[in-house]
């Protein structure tokens, strides 16, 4: 059962509502719902639906940090629902669209994390292990608010050795501080607080300002394949 907005806490009510880039009402959002809530009974919780809707965008669209686009449009959740590939902030954007499609209130939130156990490939190019910007939602169950991040897929969780993300309805579901051999992981160092609608603009300008050897080259990279979207967020492995 939808929560009547009657039911809602206040702080949440606004963000019910689809916006510019959570676009909870279009269709190509509305399919990615159907799609993985097609198993669930018809009179689910809301519970078990934010559960497998986390559990979709986790595992159904690839984490790849290499699978960034420069445009804003890109960050649309219309076409992130159809991408094979992606990082945490459009993963996060996409969930967040999914949850207020079926009337789960849902923020979007960003933080920067300090990545401990960073590939060396991509250290190399973003000069530092700082992620500015990572992406993550908060939803609203009834009164209680939880935190929770879909970026590491469970097959990428298991190839690296992390623990997986896993949300139970019940406690938040954010990076773990050790990997599965206690060494340090994801550190949460800046708390950016929670938007109603991604600030792309802002988080463009700050990614090119930060990582200028990564933004070169996705630009190259995009500039070789102008047949798509997947120009942009692409199929390439985090290898």
């Amino acid at each position: 059962m939808v929560q009547s907005k009657d039911d809602l806490p206040a702080e949440a009510e606004r963000y019910v509502m689809p916006s510019h880039y959570v676009e909870s009402d279009s269709l190509e959002v509305q399919g990615f719902v159907s799609s993985a809530l097609r198993e669930l009974a018809a009179d689910a919780s809301d519970r078990d639906k934010a559960i497998r809707l986390f559990e979709a965008v986790r595992d159904d669209i690839r984490y790849d940090p290499y699978c960034f686009a420069l445009d804003e449009d890109s960050y649309r959740a219309s076409r992130i629902a159809g991408a094979e590939a992606a990082f945490c902030v459009p993963k996060a954007i996409l969930l967040a669209a999914c949850l207020r499609a079926v009337g789960i209130p849902a923020a979007l939130g960003f933080a920067d994390v300090r990545n401990h156990l960073n590939t060396p490939k991509l250290q190399e190019l973003m000069e530092t292990d700082l992620f500015i910007y990572h992406g993550y939602v908060q939803l609203w169950l009834g009164d209680e608010t939880y935190k929770v991040t879909p970026a590491f897929n469970m097959e990428l969780c298991e190839r690296f050795g992390v623990k997986p993300l896993v949300f139970d309805g019940y406690h938040d579901a954010l990076f773990h501080e050790f990997d599965e051999q206690d060494h340090r992981h994801m550190e949460y160092v800046n708390d950016r607080g929670l938007y109603f609608d991604a600030p792309m603009e802002e988080f463009l300008i700050a990614f090119k300002e930060t990582y200028p050897k990564l933004e070169e080259f996705n630009r190259v990279r995009i500039a070789k394949d102008s047949s798509g979207y997947d120009a942009g967020f692409s199929k390439e492995g985090t290898s």
